[in-house]
């Protein structure tokens, strides 16, 4: 059992409830929802704060998402809570403040992280922002159990990777494809909206699967944003 668990808050200290800003007249979260719509997996969940459930559901309702509350900071918990509901075998993890997700590199990085039976896998080159992380469930919990640290439980794989004694980790650099080292998609400051709301506006002719295409993606940021 694959589980996509997208995390998602409002209360964000930089861009105050960015995840609700609209992105080519639809909330950014909505945005990021449609963009791993695509991803081949059995369930997909919106792993929010309690405080957040009331505002999100209809939206990831109509997204195909199921809402898994938990607590505000430590979001491990959040991701955990969601293994055990759906008894899954490994997650697929992403962020709500990143619209642009590339959906093909995510599906290709799991893929590969489970044949090789990897506790952790994510690629090292992408635009920042592009990517997701994919881990095996069992090594999730036992960091639940373990991780001590604020930081670790707030960013949920620092512990993970953090110890390469106990974990099979896979890092790989991003196929030439996907690769942007001078590109930032990720939605975090004014400036970082800013740049989406241009980004955005060159894709949106496309439809939801080509917008989450990571050359389709490269190719636009390269004519209009850089």
């Amino acid at each position: 059992m694959t589980v996509l668990v997208l995390q998602a808050r409002l209360d964000s200290t930089r861009l105050a409830r960015k995840c609700l800003l609209p992105l080519g007249g639809r909330p950014l979260l909505f945005r990021a929802m449609e963009a791993l719509a695509t991803v081949n997996c059995d369930v997909k969940a919106l792993a929010c704060p309690d405080d957040c459930v009331e505002p999100f559901s209809a939206m990831a309702k109509e997204a195909g998402f199921e809402i898994v509350p938990g607590p505000k900071d430590d979001v491990l918990v959040r991701y955990c809570n969601a293994i055990r509901k759906f008894n899954a075998d490994r997650i697929i993890r992403a962020t709500g403040d990143n619209p642009f997700v590339f959906s093909d590199a995510a599906e290709f990085l799991h893929i590969e992280a489970s044949g090789l039976g990897a506790d952790y896998s994510g690629y090292s080159g992408l635009p920042y922002g592009a990517g997701v992380e994919s881990v095996n469930a069992q090594s999730l919990l036992r960091a639940e159990r373990d991780a001590q640290s604020v930081y670790e439980r707030e960013n949920v794989c620092p512990y993970l990777y953090g110890h390469p004694e106990l974990f099979h980790l896979h890092r790989p650099l991003a196929p030439v494809k996907w690769q942007g080292f001078d590109m930032r998609v990720t939605v975090d400051t004014e400036e970082d909206y800013n740049r989406a709301e241009k980004l955005f506006e060159a894709i949106r002719d496309f439809s939801p699967k080509e917008r989450s295409s990571g050359t389709v993606i490269i190719e636009a940021y390269r004519r209009n944003i850089l």
